[in-house]
């Protein structure tokens, strides 16, 4: 925790931390206004500026949003809880089942934009694809929105050769999805990988997504493999940050 020069939790920081336990406690339901600037620079006898810094805090965190020329609020939605190992589980995308299914509970998700082309592969995904100079790949483009709102950019990268004529290569894959189509084909994948990594959105992305002004992203790569050890998709997602909480559980 950052603190002042004479060792003390600086004043925004103070207040902010006030207001997150508030919101925590549910004192500060969903979709309620916050204290105006006026009034908590009363509160805790401070400027402006260190009210400012206070709620700059809270929507970096995801916690509030601002409305112009309204005031700041507590953000009505609430994060998914992204389970990224039992997401994955064969018994889920092997029975028809969607690898969301795991992480929604009765909150509806829709995929509104679908793209599925064929052509180069980013030059990770086509180093891990093992894409020779000249080989094209399946891309399928989605955006994924959950309760109305945007969390979700997926681009999916498969050998185009490998998939040609499959549902994979359709906007509709069907059930189980694309692994369910992969392990029809013969290479049904037996292991992941995901490497995490965070950053500010590009614009495109903020766009997309909907995100507030300083929102960061989430990046979630996700290899997966079939039982000869070959990649058989790479999917690069960017994820809302303030919309996610990753959860991984497992046996020591």
């Amino acid at each position: 925790m950052a603190t002042d020069a004479t060792g003390r939790e600086p004043k925004y920081q103070r207040i902010a931390n006030a207001l997150k336990a508030e919101i925590q406690s549910g004192a500060l339901e969903p979709g309620a206004r916050l204290p105006g600037e006026n009034d908590l620079m009363a509160q805790y006898c401070v400027a402006r500026m260190t009210v400012r810094q206070a709620l700059s805090v809270l929507q970096s965190e995801g916690l509030t949003e601002a409305r112009k020329g309204v005031g700041v609020f507590v953000r009505a939605f609430q994060p998914l809880r992204r389970r990224g190992i039992q997401r994955l589980a064969r018994e889920h995308w092997g029975s028809g089942r969607s690898v969301w299914e795991a992480d929604l509970g009765d909150r509806d998700l829709v995929v509104d934009q679908v793209e599925v082309h064929e052509g180069a592969a980013s030059e990770s995904a086509a180093r891990m694809l093992g894409l020779g100079a000249g080989e094209s790949a399946c891309i399928r483009n989605r955006r994924f929105v959950l309760d109305g709102k945007p969390v979700l950019l997926a681009t999916s990268y498969l050998p185009a050769s490998l998939v040609a004529g499959s549902a994979i290569t359709q906007r509709d894959t069907g059930p189980g999805g694309t692994y369910a189509r992969l392990a029809e084909l013969g290479y049904k994948p037996v292991h992941f990988r995901e490497e995490i990594r965070s950053r500010m959105p590009l614009p495109e992305e903020a766009s997309r997504l909907n995100l507030p002004a300083g929102t960061p992203v989430m990046l979630v790569c996700r290899t997966a493999f079939a039982e000869d050890g070959r990649a058989v998709e790479v999917n690069e997602m960017v994820l809302d940050a303030a919309a996610y909480v990753l959860e991984y559980d497992f046996d020591a």
